[in-house]
Parts: structure tokens; sequence; C-alpha cells
């Protein structure tokens, strides 16, 4: 394993370079995360589909496990059982706007993938950086388990577990486990464990901090070692039916659901589970008991388990929502955590937002009004008086604000607002509100796609890396007539 011992070391060194002025070693947690021939074991895929230009380069790279949607380019790079997704880049014939300024594309937009190590991390497409529109880029960067990278180009970085970058570009920081970072542009910086910190363009900032012994609970992680927490503890508890559905070594069509739905051939579905029309399921995804209303939607490292989705829902990437019952349009952000119990439910009003990284772990049980926004940690009711508002009041809230441990300064209206379209743009891209012929989205366009495989050197000096391969469009007049 020489070569992938080479690669692991030049992204070690690079990254630590990039980082040198915060005084971490990512080696550590490199080494620490996978055991080396975890890397020879398992097969990459990419996914082909006539909706999405194909576009696929790797070189010199380990994909472990990971899969590949969209155009993508991964070069000196090791990622192990993580999801790619290009279903969203901006395209050469349509081009995208900043600020109402129109700017034309030279190429399509690629993830571009360099000198990175990415442990079972999601990439989602479309970048959110308006100054390189044509590569969506991750270069110097270490991200370990359950990281969420999503529309956020990053540099010389380092992510912590469980942590979210969302819409936004990083450089040169180090972001801790289970924090999320919403604010644009990120320069070199320190983000603690827990660190809840949305910043929009508007200027309207909603800061909430994790206490470090509640963060330590449920993820951790230190050098040498893998991350720990009960996080760590119910992702593993139902990993050996993942390794089931991804023992198949052949491409497939996926099963037929209700009209206009999809469910991705890599997710889990057990027991007596119910999936309505409109509904997107994702790759590992993990539904058990679990009912699907209409145009709700379950996405990457998402689990719904003996829970009612009644309709137009959204469990975003990494949420967890065990024992609940959730009204229509509620919105579950990034890695939230709702457990209930047959005890002490879980239910959530109509129209209630989630905040991402809420963590919801019951010992008695909460009902959260319609309307409603939550954040932070709550295990009974009264701890909602501090960690939820309704709606309409926080849409009053013109200036500072403290609510509990939170603190909010801005416009409250035009905060929740964006907030809220920014739901209805997820349905509507996902495909929710689908009519048989109009408003096409992901349930709908990838139900025709089908999976190619990529197997790793399995001795030697090249063992646990991939070859190089590079897959570009067919023409016409490739095509066998």
């Amino acid at each position: 394993m020489k070569q992938l011992q080479r690669i692991l070391n030049n992204v070690i060194n690079r990254t630590n370079i990039n980082l040198r002025r915060s005084s971490i070693d990512v080696g550590p947690y490199v080494s620490g995360a996978v055991p080396q021939e975890k890397y020879a074991q398992f097969y990459a895929f990419y996914a082909v589909s006539t909706e999405h230009p194909l576009f696929f380069n790797f070189q010199c790279s380990s994909l472990a496990g990971s899969y590949f949607f969209g155009k993508c380019d991964v070069q000196h790079s090791v990622m192990y059982k993580c999801d790619v997704r290009g279903d969203e880049l901006k395209s050469l014939s349509k081009g995208f706007s900043v600020d109402g300024t129109n700017v034309r594309l030279h190429s399509d937009e690629v993830i571009k993938i360099v000198d990175s190590f990415l442990n079972k991390t999601l990439i989602h497409s479309f970048s959110h950086d308006p100054e390189f529109p044509e590569e969506f880029l991750i270069k110097n960067t270490v991200a370990l388990s359950y990281a969420n990278i999503h529309g956020s180009p990053v540099m010389g970085s380092f992510l912590g577990p469980f942590c979210t970058i969302d819409l936004c570009t990083v450089q040169n920081s180090c972001i801790g486990a289970y924090a999320y970072v919403q604010v644009a542009d990120l320069q070199p910086s320190v983000i603690e464990p827990g660190h809840i910190w949305i910043r929009n363009k508007s200027g309207d900032e909603f800061i909430y901090n994790y206490a470090p012994e509640i963060v330590s609970r449920y993820i951790s992680v230190a050098p040498n070692e893998r991350a720990k927490g009960l996080f760590m503890d119910f992702v593993d508890s139902h990993k050996r039916d993942f390794e089931r559905v991804f023992g198949f070594l052949y491409a497939s069509r996926p099963e037929s659901y209700a009209r206009g739905s999809f469910v991705s051939r890599y997710a889990v579905v057990k027991g007596e589970t119910s999936i309505g029309e409109n509904v997107l399921v994702a790759q590992r995804a993990y539904l058990e008991n679990a009912y699907l209303g209409k145009g709700a939607n379950a996405q990457e490292n998402s689990y719904v388990v003996d829970s009612v989705l009644e309709g137009y829902d959204v469990t975003a990437h990494g949420a967890k929502i065990i024992g609940s019952r959730l009204g229509t349009n509620v919105f579950v952000g990034f890695n939230s955590f709702l457990r209930g119990t047959p005890e002490a439910p879980l239910t959530v009003g109509e129209g209630a937002v989630i905040v991402p990284h809420t963590i919801i772990d019951l010992v008695e049980p909460v009902t959260i009004p319609p309307g409603y926004v939550v954040w932070g940690y709550v295990t009974k009711q009264s701890d909602l008086a501090t960690q939820a508002v309704s709606i309409e009041d926080f849409a009053k809230i013109d200036g500072e604000v403290a609510i509990g441990p939170m603190t909010f300064s801005g416009n409250g209206e035009r905060f929740i607002r964006a907030f809220q379209h920014r739901i209805h743009h997820i349905l509507h891209d996902n495909g929710a509100y689908y009519d048989g012929k109009d408003n096409l989205g992901h349930a709908q366009k990838t139900k025709n796609i089908t999976y190619n495989l990529i197997q790793p050197y399995v001795e030697g000096g090249f063992k646990g890396v991939y070859p190089n391969i590079r897959i570009f469009p067919l023409c016409p007049d490739d095509l066998c007539m």
C-alpha cells in the first residue's frame, strides 16, 4: 500500500501547511479514521442518467465505497464511503446570475476534489462562490465522518465529524465536531464544536452554542481514534443493513413505488414502510416502519424510523427522525437528531422549522406547535420556552434579541422568509410538486438511473488505489449503429 500511503502523506502535509496558523496537525485524525486495509475492500460506483451530462475523471486516488453522480473530477485524494452528488451543477447552456447580473459560463461546472481526505462525507453540488462558477473545488482538505459540504467550496481546511458547511466558501479553517456554518465566506477561523452560526448577505445573524458536555456526549473525536458518541453508536447499529444493500455487484433498476417517487437501490427500506407519491429517498437513506406522505423526502445519510411524515416534509442530509410524527411542510435541518420513544413521543406541528443541528432527545412527550422554529437541545416540553418561538413572533424581531442561549440580530421576517424560500426550493428541486407533466424534480429525473462499478487494486504497492479512469459524454457518431 505504498502508493496509498504516499497520497495520504501528501494530503496531510498540504492541509497542515494551509492550517499552520491554527497549530493543528491533521495527521493523527487521518490515521485514526479508517483502517488502511478497508480501502481495498469496497467498490466505488458512478451513476449514469440521460438527464445529466456524463463526465468522470479519477486519477491517483482511492475511492472506497464512494458514490459519484454528475460531473466529477478526483485527483490525488482518498475518499471513503462518500456521496458526491452533482445533479445541480451549473450548465454552459443556462449560465447563472449573481445579484441580478447574468454570468456566461465558459464550461459546465465540475466538482473537483484535489489533495483531500474525505471520510463518509456528503458533497452536494452547485457552488455558491460566484468567483469560480465553473469549478466546485475541494482542495487540501480533511473531512471526518458524516461531515456535510453543501454548495460550499472548501480549501485548506479541517472538518470535524458531523459538522456542516453550508452555502459558503471556507478557507484555511478548522470546523469543530457538530458545528454548523452558513456565513457566505469564512476566512481563516477556528469554529468550536457545537457552534451554530448563520449569517446571510443582509447581515441577519443567528448564533447558538451547545454546552461542551452535550456535544461530547453525542459526538467527539481525538487524535488516532475513530469518532465516538451517541451519533456514532446510532449509525453503527444500522450499518449491517447497509452492508447487505451494497453487497450486490450488478446494476439494476430501482423498485417501483407510488407515482412520481424514487427510492435509490442503495437505500435501506425495512418493516412496514409506506412511500407516497413524489417522494425522494436518496442513496444511504434508511427507512424502517416509516410513513412518507406525498412530496416528502429522505436525503443522503438520513434516517426515518418508527415515524410518520404526513407530506411535503424535508429530511435534510444526515437528519435522523425516530419515534416522531411530523405534520405537513416540516423542515428538519442537516444532521438534526429527533428521537422520541413509545413512552415519550415527539409531535411536530405543520409548517415547523427545525434548525440544522438541533438535538431533540426526549425523556417525556413533547409537542411542537404548528408554525414554530426550534433550535438547540430539547429533552422535555419546558425546554421549548428558551429554544423555540413561533414563526410569527420571530418575524417581529427587528434588532437584537436573546432567547435562552440563542442570540439573533437583524430582521426576523427577512431571515425566516429566506429559510422558507429555501425549503420551497428544496421541495421543488426534489420533485415534490410534480403533477404528472410539469414540475419535474430529482425524484422523477433519476428514475432510469444505472450504476457502474469501479474496483481497486487488491494487492501490491497500489493496493487500495483505483485505476485511472476518464469517462466523457458519447457523441452520436460514437454509438454503434
